[in-house]
């Protein structure tokens, strides 16, 4: 079937998974050669230069966790959607797990899993999933609203007072005392688990709020004997919900300098656009927003596609096509 995308027409006869062709963005065809590039016709000699060298992998976010079983582009899915489940599909493309963080801190204003329940759970979903790639942390976001607490864009949040030993009535801390607690947490944590489950790949993640945070939470990750540059993949987290893709850049590009392999959680597709040669992959799902706001697809009966694969699917490769995709 001939699709047509951008300037050129893709007549390849069959859809080629690997990630690296023209015409199509997943993973695993089985028809790659020369490094796990693609053979397809439509590759040019200087497209496959390029994925040999870039190849960031963007993952798409997903609350669909049957996708898993059907999905050939590679997921990232909470474990807030796999963890009263009793049955798992079996994935056919490589994913990732977010530890579902944010909506611990911002309802409970701490961890309500145990490090050795969070391992159990991550080694069901990996035994009974298949494919996964990595796991996040039980890591603590550093954002203002998730410290203090109060509501912001409608959504109440707990606050971390409790979690950071104040007892009612004693005054706030400054914000960079918070901010070091959160990541002293986050770094313990990270050593928690990979003790427990050494089998396991659980991610470092660094947290803060200005670089000069996350220039700390480094040092943290250091000084406890974890040499990042090493790890397969460092996420950067805290900057999903930031406006300032500016100063995110900063930072993105600060620590890739210093040759560690970043993951991007939710990251902004005007950020993709900026600063996707410096990132090894990052995630989003924007595409379920964007979905709600707009007509269904042609031929589509549902009200909207927020949980629609084909216009997930669409959505990924125009992101891919646009930001991780150089110039013919």
């Amino acid at each position: 079937m001939t699709e047509v995308l951008g300037p050129y027409v893709c007549t390849c006869p069959i859809d080629y998974l690997c990630g690296h062709c023209d015409c199509d963005q997943c993973l695993d065809c089985g028809q790659c050669s020369g490094g796990g590039l693609c053979v397809c016709p439509c590759m040019t000699a200087e497209r496959a230069q390029w994925a040999a060298a870039a190849g960031t992998r963007f993952y798409l976010g997903t609350h669909m966790a049957n996708w898993l079983g059907t999905s050939k582009i590679p997921l990232f899915i909470s474990r807030n959607r796999l963890k009263d489940r009793h049955t798992f599909p079996r994935a056919i493309a490589p994913w990732a797990l977010d530890s579902g963080g944010f909506t611990e801190l911002q309802r409970h204003g701490r961890w309500t899993l145990s490090p050795e329940d969070y391992v159990t759970e991550v080694r069901r979903y990996a035994n009974a999933i298949g494919r996964l790639e990595w796991a996040a942390p039980q890591d603590w976001m550093c954002e203002e609203v998730v410290i203090r607490g109060g509501v912001l864009n409608g959504m109440r949040f707990h606050g971390t007072r409790e979690a950071r030993g104040l007892e009612p009535g004693d005054p706030e801390q400054d914000l960079t005392t918070a901010v070091r607690i959160h990541q002293r947490y986050t770094v313990d944590n990270y050593l928690t688990l990979t003790r427990l489950a050494p089998e396991i790949r659980f991610i470092p993640v660094l947290q803060g709020n200005q670089l000069e945070d996350y220039k700390h939470c480094a040092q943290l990750y250091a000084d406890a004997g974890v040499d990042l540059a090493a790890a397969p993949v460092v996420g950067l987290g805290s900057v999903c919900r930031r406006q300032a893709t500016a100063e995110i850049e900063e930072i993105v590009r600060h620590f890739a300098a210093q040759g560690l392999r970043l993951h991007g959680f939710g990251v902004k597709t005007k950020g993709l656009g900026a600063y996707a040669d410096q990132l090894t992959s990052a995630d989003s799902m924007a595409w379920s927003m964007d979905a709600r706001r707009s007509d269904p697809l042609p031929g589509h009966t549902h009200k909207n596609c927020a949980n629609c694969p084909e216009w997930a699917i669409r959505w990924h490769r125009r992101i891919v096509r646009q930001h991780l995709t150089p110039a013919a």
